[in-house]
C-alpha cells in the first residue's frame, strides 16, 4: 500500500507513523463529488473537442448548478465519466464522442440516465493495460513512438480520473490522436488491506471493475492488433510493458463460471484439462516464446461411454472466447470416392490456415471436436484398420495437418473414444493427441453433483420433495455413469407423472397434476428400473448366496478374515495394488458365495463378475473380445474388484483328454498379474473346482493365495446348517442327525470286515457341498418329507 500513495498508520503509532486524525479532511487530489438529483438527458455530439481530450463528458452549467467541474458521474448505472461544464452544450443534453457514443451504444437524442457516482473509498488502480493505435489510419506513420513518454502524457491528461475495462480513450500526443482501449486494470481494494503485493490482486477485464489512475498506477501500452505504429521504450527504461504483450483476443471467456457448464464431477478432470491445453494460451506470445512453449495441439478423453466426454468438449467451446467449435462424428470423415476422405480432413483445417496466414500467433484459436475418433483413425496396417487403405490414409493426412511440415498454432483437436487401445500410437505422441484424460465413473460425491445438476429445475420450482436425499442416492448409485444418473431422474419423473393418469385412459392426466412432486420413493423405484451398464448390480452377486453366508465351521470365518486382509491390502498398500486369490474346492462348496459375499462387503466403488454364464453361445474370439473388455472395465475406478468364476468353464476344460482353449487361457493369466494403470487398485478372486488341473497347467502362478473350501464333513456342520434355515423342529433335527450317525457307523463297521472297494453303497464319513445341502433340505421341505425321506435324500445327495 505504501508504494501506492497510502502511509502506515495506526491508533497508537510507533515513532515515524503518523496516526489518524478524524477531525481532518483526507485530501489526495481526489476529483470532486456531489450530490445532485438522478435527472435524464439527451445525447448529443460534443461541439469541440475540449472535453473528447479529457476524456469526459460535456454537461450544461445550468443543468449541474452547484455541481463542481470534474465530478464523477455514472451513466445508465454502467460507465463512469466526469463532467466538463460547457456553454456549448444544449440544455437538457450531454455531450458524447463518437468513440463513447459507439462503446455505450447511445444514439443521437437517446435519454441517458446520470446520477453521482458516490461510491468511497473508490479503488485506486495498481495497474493498468492499454491497447493504443492511431485514430485515423490515414494520418499514421511509423515514425518511433516512446512507450515512456506516453505514459507521463497518459498520467498527466487523465490523473485522478476513473476508469474501467474496454473504455475508449482519444489521448492527443504529440500532435497525433490516439485511440486508447482500456484491455484490464488491477483495483486496489482499501478497505481488504491490499495492494502491499500487486501480484495477489486480480487483473480484471470486467467492465464493472473501476479505480482511480493515481501516480503510482503502473501503466502499460501495447500496440492494437494489426496496428500500424513503432511503439519504443528507452534503453534505460524500467518499463515492463512491450515485452509482456498481453493477448489480443483474451482465450478464457471473461464472464465464464465452471458451476454454469453443467458438468458435475468431474471438476478435477476438467482443471486438468485446463492446465495442459490453455495455460500456454493464456500468457502472452512474448512469454510463450522466452519459454520455448509449444501449445497443445490435441486432447483426447477417453473412457466408457456416458460418463461425459461429449459434454466436456461441447462445454468447452463455451468458456473460450473462440471461433464456433467445428463438431464431427468420425464416420462422417469416410466416403466411397477415392481421395474424397482425406479431402474431407484437409477441409476441417481450412480456415485456421487463412487465418494463420494472415494474423500469425495473433490468430484465434480453432477448435476441431471429433466424436468417435476409434472408428475412423484405427491402428494403420493392422487387423484393427479397415483393410482397405482409405482408413491408412486418413490417419496420414490427419498426422500431416496436426504436427506436419506446415504446423499450425492456432488449432485444438478434441478426440473422444470408448476404446483408446484401437487409435493409432503416432496419434497418441507428443504433439499429436499428446494429453490422454479418462473420464471414468463418477464418485459417490460425483453422483451426488450430477443428481443435484438434474433436478436443480425441479428444486427451483418446488417440484422435489423434502424426504429425497440425495447422499442415500448417491450411495444407491454406484457404478452409474453421469447418462445413466440422467436417465434416473427422467424415470423417477415418469413414475411420478404416471400417479396422476385417469384409470380410464392412459393418455390423460388428473387436473391434480399441478401439485405432483418427486419422492423419495420415485426414485426408488426408477433404482429398479435403471441398470448400471458398468460393474455387476448387487441383486446378480447376492443371487449366489441366497440364505447369506452360514458359518457352519470355524474355517468359514477364518476363510473370510482372510479375505478381508486382503481387501484391506488393496486399499492401503502403497506397493500392492493387484492382488489375486483363488477360492477352490469340489463342486457345490460354497466358493462362488463366499466371493460374491467378499466382493460385496468390500464397499469398493467397482465390482465386475466374469462367469461361465455370461460367455455361454460365444465363439472363442468373442469370448476372448468379452474377456478382454471385461479386464478394461474393471479399470474404470480407483478400487475395483472382479470376480472370475469357474475358471476351468470359462476356459473351456474338459477333463476327457483333457482339453482346454489354451488361447482363452493365456488371456487370463496374463491379467491375472498385469498391474492396473493410473495408479488404479485391482483384487481379482477366482474361483474353481479343478484346482489339480489348473496346478498341472501352471495356472496357479498368478494368484497370490489359494485358499482351500471344503465340504460339510460333520455332523454338527449339518446340525449348524439347519438350525440356521429353520429346518424341521430340534425333536426331528435330532432324529435325522441319529439317524446319518447309525448309517456311519455301520458303514465303519463293514469297511473293517469288508474290502471298501467292492461296496460302493456304504459311507465313512459325511461329504456334501453346502450348495447341494441348503438344495436338499428347500426340496424336503416343500416335499413335506418325514425324518426318513430327508436322511434318504441326504445320502442320495451324498453319493
Amino acid at each position: 500500500m505504501e508504494k501506492l500513495g497510502f502511509h502506515k498508520v495506526g491508533n497508537n503509532p510507533a515513532p515515524g507513523y503518523p496516526s489518524i486524525n478524524h477531525n481532518q479532511p483526507l485530501n489526495r487530489g481526489l476529483p470532486p463529488s456531489a450530490n445532485f438529483p438522478r435527472m435524464q438527458l439527451k445525447t448529443e455530439q460534443c461541439k469541440n473537442n475540449s472535453a473528447i481530450l479529457v476524456n469526459r463528458v460535456a454537461v450544461n452549467p445550468n443543468d449541474f448548478r452547484g455541481v463542481d467541474d470534474n465530478t464523477a458521474v455514472i451513466l445508465d448505472g454502467i460507465v463512469v465519466y466526469h463532467i466538463l461544464k460547457s456553454d456549448d452544450v444544449t440544455p437538457g443534453y450531454i455531450g458524447l464522442g463518437g468513440d463513447t457514443r459507439k462503446w455505450g451504444a447511445w444514439s443521437y437524442e437517446q435519454p441517458v440516465v446520470v446520477e453521482p457516482y458516490s461510491r468511497f473509498p473508490i479503488a485506486p488502480l495498481g495497474s493498468i493495460d492499454l491497447s493504443i493505435e492511431f485514430r485515423s489510419k490515414k494520418k499514421a506513420h511509423g515514425n518511433p513512438v516512446n512507450h515512456d513518454d506516453l505514459i507521463v502524457q497518459f498520467q498527466r491528461t487523465y490523473m485522478n480520473q476513473i476508469l474501467q475495462p474496454t473504455q475508449p480513450i482519444i489521448m492527443d500526443y504529440a500532435g497525433d490522436l490516439f485511440l486508447l482501449k482500456v484491455i484490464s486494470v488491477q483495483a486496489i481494494d482499501i478497505a481488504s488491506g491490499a495492494g502491499n503485493n500487486l501480484a495477489d490482486v486480480t487483473v480484471s477485464t470486467d467492465l464493472g471493475t473501476k479505480g482511480m489512475l493515481i501516480k503510482d498506477t503502473i501503466v502499460n501500452f501495447y500496440p492494437e492488433e494489426g496496428a500500424l505504429i513503432n511503439l519504443t521504450k528507452s534503453s534505460n527504461s524500467k518499463s515492463k510493458s512491450i515485452s509482456n504483450k498481453p493477448r489480443a483476443n483474451p482465450i478464457i471467456n471473461p464472464d465464464f463460471k465452471l458451476e454454469s457448464m453443467g458438468i458435475g464431477g468431474l471438476d478435477k478432470e476438467f482443471s486438468q484439462i485446463f492446465r495442459r491445453a490453455f495455460a500456454s494460451r493464456i500468457i502472452s506470445p512474448d512469454l510463450v516464446e522466452k519459454l520455448a512453449l509449444r501449445h497443445v495441439k490435441g486432447l483426447l478423453l477417453f473412457g466408457p461411454p456416458g460418463t461425459g466426454k461429449t459434454l466436456i468438449a461441447r462445454q468447452i467451446g463455451k468458456m473460450l472466447n473462440v471461433k464456433e467449435p467445428k463438431v464431427v462424428n468420425g464416420p462422417e470423415m469416410l466416403s466411397k470416392y477415392v481421395g474424397a476422405s482425406e479431402e474431407n480432413i484437409r477441409n476441417l483445417f481450412k480456415d485456421a490456415e487463412q487465418e494463420y496466414k494472415q494474423k500469425g500467433e495473433n490468430s484465434q484459436l480453432h477448435i476441431i471436436i471429433f466424436d468417435e475418433l476409434d472408428s475412423v483413425f484405427k491402428q494403420r496396417g493392422s487387423a484393427k484398420s479397415d483393410g482397405t487403405g482409405v482408413g491408412d490414409n486418413v490417419v496420414n493426412q490427419l498426422l500431416a495437418k496436426m504436427d506436419g511440415v506446415d504446423q499450425l498454432n492456432n488449432i485444438l483437436i478434441i478426440g473422444m473414444t470408448n476404446r483408446l487401445d484401437l487409435i493409432d500410437n503416432a496419434l497418441l505422441r507428443p504433439g499429436r493427441f499428446e494429453i490422454q484424460i479418462e473420464i471414468s465413473l463418477p464418485d459417490e460425491k460425483g453422483r451426488k453433483d450430477i443428481l443435484l445438476i438434474h433436478t436443480k429445475k425441479m428444486k427451483e420450482n418446488d417440484l422435489l420433495a423434502k424426504d429425497v436425499n440425495f447422499d442415500e442416492l448417491a450411495v444407491l448409485t454406484k457404478n452409474f455413469t453421469g447418462a445413466e444418473l440422467e436417465g434416473l431422474c427422467n424415470s423417477a419423473t415418469s413414475f411420478a407423472i404416471n400417479k396422476f393418469t385417469k384409470s380410464d385412459s392412459i393418455a390423460k392426466v388428473d387436473e391434480n397434476i399441478s401439485k405432483m412432486k418427486l419422492t423419495r420413493n420415485e426414485f426408488l423405484l426408477a433404482l429398479n428400473e435403471v441398470k448400471p451398464a458398468f460393474g455387476v448390480n448387487e441383486e446378480d452377486l447376492t443371487k449366489s448366496s441366497p440364505h447369506g453366508i452360514i458359518q457352519f465351521s470355524p474355517r468359514v470365518g477364518q476363510i473370510f478374515d482372510q479375505g478381508q486382509s486382503f481387501i484391506e491390502e488393496v486399499k492401503v498398500s502403497e506397493t500392492e495394488r493387484l492382488i489375486s486369490i483363488l477360492l477352490y474346492g469340489p463342486p457345490g462348496s460354497g466358493k462362488t458365495a463366499i466371493a460374491s459375499t467378499l466382493a460385496l462387503n468390500s464397499d469398493f466403488p467397482f465390482i465386475k463378475m466374469l462367469s461361465a454364464e455370461s460367455l455361454v453361445g460365444m465363439s472363442e474370439p468373442a469370448k476372448i473380445q468379452a474377456i478382454d473388455q471385461i479386464f478394461r472395465d474393471v479399470y474404470r475406478s480407483p478400487l475395483n474388484i472382479l470376480v472370475i468364476d469357474k475358471i476351468e468353464t470359462i476356459i473351456n476344460y474338459n477333463p476327457i483328454g483333457p482339453r482346454f482353449s489354451n488361447d482363452i487361457f493365456q488371456m487370463l493369466k496374463v491379467n491375472l498379474t498385469r498391474k492396473p494403470p493410473g495408479g488404479r487398485r485391482l483384487l481379482i478372486i477366482g474361483t474353481t473346482s479343478q484346482y489339480t488341473a489348473l496346478k498341472h497347467m501352471d495356472g496357479l502362478d498368478g494368484f497370490t493365495k489359494t485358499i482351500p473350501v471344503n465340504h460339510i464333513t460333520k455332523l454338527d456342520e449339518l446340525k449348524k446348517v439347519m438350525e440356521k434355515v429353520g429346518f424341521m423342529s430340534e425333536h426331528e433335527r435330532a432324529q435325522i442327525l441319529q439317524q446319518l450317525s447309525d448309517v456311519f457307523s455301520a458303514s465303519n463297521n463293514q469297511f473293517d470286515m469288508e474290502d471298501s472297494h467292492t461296496n460302493t453303497n456304504t459311507f465313512s464319513q459325511l461329504s456334501i457341498g453346502i450348495k447341494k445341502l441348503l438344495q436338499v433340505l428347500m426340496n424336503s421341505q416343500y416335499l413335506k418329507a418325514d425324518v426318513d425321506g430327508v436322511v434318504q435324500n441326504i445320502l442320495e445327495a451324498h453319493i
